[in-house]
């Protein structure tokens, strides 16, 4: 099974920032970025990236970016679903705020799971952003497996009905079970693991590819220098 690292930039803050209104950014003070040494020492001993034998990756504005680009791998071909994310960011991204893990759950599961990529038609409707992408990757059937590399001061925002119950695991609940397992088969058992405090994730091997997001909303304008400290860990 292929690997993603998806980070994001408001993972290496000194706390969570409260979200901005568009086209703002968070305050600096109480949320200021990681010295770029520390950065480096989480990229290269926890994560197995290496400057020397940078791996193929891409920056985004907005962590939603990440799904269209493992789309546009999986189409040429280079990404095969389904394929391992380690998902590094403060926020699980699983859609536990507005517009919340409904519409996934009840109209996208709905869907053949062929149809379940068609982005551009959720982005017309709305439905799918930086803060529930996740989510509907997991609905399409391209994650195998899921790490959750969360900050001590992370909030408890994975809603709980994705969990099975030896939580473990994840596997999105059917609205309607008899009908569409019927349709579209089971949903898949999705190996879960997360880690909620610093220094207790190691990469077990080096990953294919790696993102990051600058989220501005989320982070100070002052993180963006962290940019160029990822950059050379990847190569377009």
């Amino acid at each position: 099974m292929q690997r993603v690292l998806d980070i994001d930039l408001d993972f290496f803050l000194a706390d969570c920032c409260p979200l901005a209104e568009i086209g703002q950014r968070p305050a600096l003070q109480g949320h200021e970025p990681w010295e770029p040494d520390s950065v480096r020492l989480f990229l290269e001993k926890d994560c197995l990236l290496s400057r020397d034998r940078p791996i193929p990756g891409r920056v985004f504005t907005t962590h939603d970016g990440a799904l269209s680009y493992w789309k546009e791998l999986m189409d040429a071909g280079q990404l095969k679903a389904p394929f391992h994310v380690t998902h590094v960011d403060a926020h699980s991204d699983l859609g536990i705020g507005y517009p919340g893990p409904g519409y996934v759950l009840y109209n996208v599961l709905s869907l053949p799971p062929a149809r379940r990529l068609e982005l551009d038609r959720f982005y017309r409707e709305r439905k799918l952003d930086e803060a529930n992408y996740l989510l509907f990757a997991l609905a399409a059937r391209i994650v195998g497996a899921l790490e959750n590399v969360r900050r001590p001061f992370s909030r408890p925002d994975v809603p709980q009905q994705l969990l099975a119950p030896d939580r473990v695991h994840i596997r999105l609940p059917q609205s309607f079970p008899d009908l569409f397992e019927r349709i579209n088969g089971p949903e898949p058992l999705i190996p879960y693991a997360e880690y909620k405090e610093d220094g207790c994730f190691h990469a077990a091997i080096p990953y294919d590819f790696v993102s990051l997001a600058i989220s501005p909303r989320y982070a100070p304008r002052e993180a963006d220098e962290l940019i160029s400290v990822f950059e050379p860990y990847m190569r377009r």
